[in-house]
């Protein structure tokens, strides 16, 4: 006779969970059974070994809670708007770009378009023509990565001399960054365009715009101090921005900040407003000091040996490139991916260039396609639904170090946002970060053409781990 515990069996309702290959769960569901399926799949192929030795590295514990600590704790504070050249040492001739490092003949459309409009900025061609011949020739002209100089870039991120930037201080860990002035969207420099309507639009940003915010931000900080842009990520993100692609509230909030100072600013009166009406009209305007923000984190970070943690993410359009706190400067690159997501007007995916940009510098630091929960309107620019947001930000989960105890996500019960990307958790995992971006045309001189979501290669996070084994084996 069966006895009690198998008769239930037999008997009873069941149900089933399963992990693996949806096969199982698909033929117990044909037999009316029900399935819970876990989210599992084995590791990024060819990764067993390495991942075995970073996984056992006896420094990695700690040196990854060291690294949560420190991008977590550190400050970001807007202290001063300054010209490149005075900011960075930036020298005639040199321009800083996205991502990884490029030369300019493996350089793409819209990095190519940047480049070509710089050069006519800052007067060193009269014609698109000369300028990207000498570009070519590599006459006179050096190109540099803005991270290089702890510097950021949206899109593709060139930053010549003249230009101004924002210039932000930890004072937690002792660092700074930088960052350009946001152009707003459409045909603007940074996603590659360069006619006349650009050119006049930097130049008035050099003439106006920079030397207003130069003022207004040294009376905030004489009077009261800084503006505290830490803050003001974690205001924005109770209020539905994520940081990346949608900063409506923060970039009111930063305007906010700036107005008092701004409108008492030794200028006309016809600039003044004219700052006012730009600065108020760009929705992007607080992108660019999200991102020197989040660069800061991630440079607290950086340096820790045995640590697993990214403190990088950065594409040219060409390549997409990542570096680890526990390798130090060594770009780990692969193929950069073509976004998909919704297109303007009458552009399709054939228009895109790959993925471009140094924004995704905020996904490094806990936001942007981190917290994607935190803003479910984001899908309306970026593409995709809300399920989709809420899954993503409940996914970064599995693949980082800790939830950030500033950034926090109120659909989520105010849980901090996933923070610090652990290169062995991608690689035991299979799951790769969650990027929101802008999408640049394919052929320089086109713009934006839309927006969307993007991964980046598997080939990074095998080479950093590569890394991080041999170091472990000679440590």
């Amino acid at each position: 006779m069966a006895t009690r515990p198998l008769q239930r069996l037999l008997t009873e309702d069941l149900s089933v969970a399963t992990a693996g290959a949806a096969l199982f769960a698909e033929s117990l569901r044909a037999q009316a059974v029900p399935v819970a399926e876990a989210a599992w799949q084995p590791p990024l192929p060819g990764t067993e070994r390495d991942l075995a030795v970073v996984l056992a590295d006896a420094r990695r514990q700690e040196a990854n809670r060291l690294a949560f600590e420190r991008m977590t704790a550190a400050g970001a504070e807007l202290i001063d708007v300054r010209p490149a050249h005075q900011a960075l040492g930036l020298e005639k001739g040199t321009f800083l770009h996205a991502g990884p490092p490029v030369e300019f003949d493996r350089a793409s459309g819209p990095l190519r378009g940047a480049l070509i409009g710089a050069l006519l900025f800052e007067g060193l061609a009269e014609t698109p023509e000369e300028a990207e011949a000498r570009l070519a020739r590599g006459d006179g002209v050096t190109l540099e990565p803005c991270h290089h100089r702890d510097a950021v870039g949206p899109m593709a991120g060139v930053i010549s001399p003249s230009m101004w930037l924002y210039e932000l201080r930890d004072d937690v860990h002792g660092n700074r960054s930088w960052c350009s002035l946001n152009e707003g969207l459409g045909k603007v420099l940074r996603y590659g365009a360069y006619g006349p309507e650009v050119i006049d639009r930097l130049h008035w940003m050099n003439s106006v715009l920079g030397p207003l915010l130069h003022q207004a931000v040294r009376a905030r900080v004489d009077a009261d101090g800084p503006i505290d842009i830490k803050a003001i990520i974690a205001q924005m993100l109770q209020m539905g921005d994520e940081g990346h692609n949608r900063n409506r509230a923060g970039s009111l909030m930063l305007l906010r900040e700036l107005l008092p100072t701004l409108i008492t600013a030794d200028a006309p009166a016809s600039d003044i407003a004219e700052a006012v009406r730009f600065s108020g009209a760009n929705e992007h305007f607080f992108l660019n000091l999200g991102m020197p923000a989040s660069k800061l984190a991630t440079l607290a970070a950086h340096g820790i040996p045995g640590s697993s943690v990214v403190t990088t993410m950065a594409r040219n359009g060409t390549d997409f490139g990542i570096r680890v706190s526990g390798t130090g400067d060594e770009w780990f690159t692969g193929p950069a991916q073509t976004p998909e997501g919704l297109f303007l007007g009458s552009y399709g995916p054939d228009d895109a260039n790959p993925d471009i940009g140094d924004s995704a510098i905020t996904e490094t630091a806990g936001i942007g396609g981190f917290a994607m929960a935190a803003a479910p309107a984001i899908v309306r620019f970026v593409g995709g639904d809300v399920p989709f947001a809420l899954r993503a930000t409940q996914t970064m989960y599995e693949i980082t170090v800790g939830e950030h105890p500033v950034y926090q996500v109120p659909i989520l019960e105010f849980r901090g946002t996933p923070t610090g990307i652990d290169v062995a958790a991608v690689a035991r995992t299979g799951i790769l970060p969650q990027i929101n971006t802008g999408m640049a045309g394919r052929v320089a001189g086109v713009g934006q053409v839309g927006a969307g979501l993007v991964n980046p290669p598997e080939e990074c996070f095998t080479g950093a781990l590569a890394a991080l084994a041999r170091a472990a084996r000679i440590g």
